[in-house]
């Protein structure tokens, strides 16, 4: 009697079945591990010590430290659409393309800003001044990050 017939008579089961259940559970496996390493439960919260997960990143969290909006906001204050979808889509896709870019180590080095994000911020800063921004606004749509970067990271080294 074959080896794959004595197991499909004790146990029920064929090769290609333990196969199958062999290669989910590798992958169930190695995905519960990279969630573990990679802490990303913690992008699930609004705490500002998740963006420091990566190294890339500790420079900018020092600096929020440092700047004017340290008391008033936290990273996904300005980074993220307020509303739940928005919110929830752009931490998605996200940490779809920060996780492969730091797995195949294909950022730029000072990291930047992605344009779909910049549009976040910058509807963020609007929506939050739109009272000292009134007048500016009436002359069309400025780019509130090019004069004040410095405004929610403080000033570089």
């Amino acid at each position: 009697m074959k080896f794959t017939e004595a197991l499909s008579a004790c146990c029920g089961v064929s090769l290609s079945g333990l196969a199958l259940s062999a290669l989910v559970g590798v992958l169930l496996g190695a995905g519960a591990y990279t969630i573990y390493y990679a802490e990303a439960t913690s992008y699930l919260r609004d705490e500002p010590t998740a963006c420091i997960n990566c190294h890339i990143m500790r420079e900018h969290y020092e600096s929020w430290q440092k700047a004017g909006h340290h008391t008033v906001a936290v990273c996904n204050d300005c980074h993220l659409p307020h509303r739940f979808v928005g919110k929830w889509t752009a931490k998605l896709r996200n940490g779809f393309f920060h996780s492969k870019a730091f797995t195949f180590q294909d950022f730029h080095e000072p990291i930047l800003i992605h344009p779909w994000n910049h549009g976040i911020v910058q509807a963020n800063c609007v929506a939050c001044h739109r009272e000292l921004a009134q007048h500016i606004l009436l002359a069309g749509q400025p780019d509130c990050i090019r004069c004040h970067q410095a405004a929610g990271h403080g000033p570089r080294k």
